[in-house]
Parts: C-alpha cells; sequence; structure tokens
C-alpha cells in the first residue's frame, strides 16, 4: 500500500484530483472511528480529493457497512469507497462473527460491482490496541484505507483499454 507521498506500485504520486469518495463510518466505538474518519479525510485532502467530492455516512456498526457500501457503490456517484469501523474483542465470540462478515461483505460489494472500497476495520484484542491504530503508535488506518482506495482507483484506470483514433 501506498504511503502518504510516496509512489504507488504503478510509480505514479497518488492524485485523488477529481475523485468521489464515500467515507463510511460505523457509530459504534465512535471514539476510535472518528480519529480514522480524520486520519482518512487527511489523507484524501493531502492527495488531491476535494472536501465537497467527499460523502459522510454514518451507519450503526461495523455489520451495517456492506450494506451501506452496496448501496452507494450502486448509485454510480462514488470512484471510491472508504469503511471504517472498530470491532474489539469482548467477553465472548461476537467480534469474530462481526469483524469477519464485514470484512467479507465489503470484498463481495467491492468485486461485484468494481467499486474500490478502502478496508478501514480495525478488530483487535483492546481498545488500547484500537487507539494505537487510529493515530496512536502504528499509525492511522483510516488514512491507510484512504490511500488504498485512491490507488486502486489509478489502478483500474490504468487496465482500462484505450480505444484507437478512428475506431
Amino acid at each position: 500500500m501506498a504511503q502518504s507521498g510516496t509512489p504507488s506500485r504503478q510509480g505514479e504520486k497518488l492524485d485523488g484530483s477529481g475523485l468521489r469518495v464515500a467515507v463510511i463510518v460505523s457509530r459504534f466505538n465512535d471514539n476510535i472511528t472518528s480519529r480514522l474518519l480524520a486520519g482518512a479525510r487527511d489523507a484524501l485532502r493531502k492527495h488531491g480529493v476535494r472536501d465537497s467530492d467527499v460523502s459522510e455516512v454514518w451507519v450503526p456498526g461495523a455489520w451495517e457497512l456492506p450494506l451501506a457500501a452496496q448501496t452507494l457503490a450502486r448509485t454510480g456517484r462514488y470512484d471510491a469507497l472508504v469503511a471504517l469501523g472498530c470491532v474489539v474483542r469482548g467477553e465472548t465470540t461476537h467480534h469474530i462473527h462481526v469483524g469477519g462478515e464485514s470484512a467479507t461483505g465489503l470484498a463481495q460489494v467491492s468485486l461485484h460491482t468494481n467499486v474500490p472500497i478502502g478496508f478501514g476495520v480495525l478488530t483487535t484484542d483492546t481498545v488500547e490496541q484500537a487507539v494505537a491504530r487510529a493515530g496512536g503508535d502504528h499509525g492511522n488506518k483510516g488514512e491507510d484505507a484512504a490511500l488504498a482506495a485512491i490507488e486502486m482507483v489509478m489502478l483500474l484506470r490504468a487496465q482500462q483499454p484505450t480505444e484507437e483514433p478512428g475506431r
């Protein structure tokens, strides 16, 4: 994954100019997801995506991210989506199901719609681990997800067939 200010895999600087992006954010653990959102918005802005071209959609939790992503992707209004959530281990195995199904659902949406989705859903054992990944010692995974979304749009666009003149 390309880091801020570094070349993408194609050797080009990540340029999100003109992209329309929807950021879907889970309200559950919003003390963490709001930090992920700040990181995503900052990364998008730094790479040329105008604030006016970023839509923000809040959902109840990580479980609801795939349905919201599918609905937004199908509108045709967005070049990419960024999904942000935080699932912290509890006393039961609930976190495994929520985190895993959220990831699976988001992957299916991206594959079925051809809309890149930057995956910024944390699955941690503790709140402290989540804080470390939401702008702490381990960076901001919201930023990483936004950068991945931009890079994937660039990659997919580079693979589009070009028309030859006169054809």
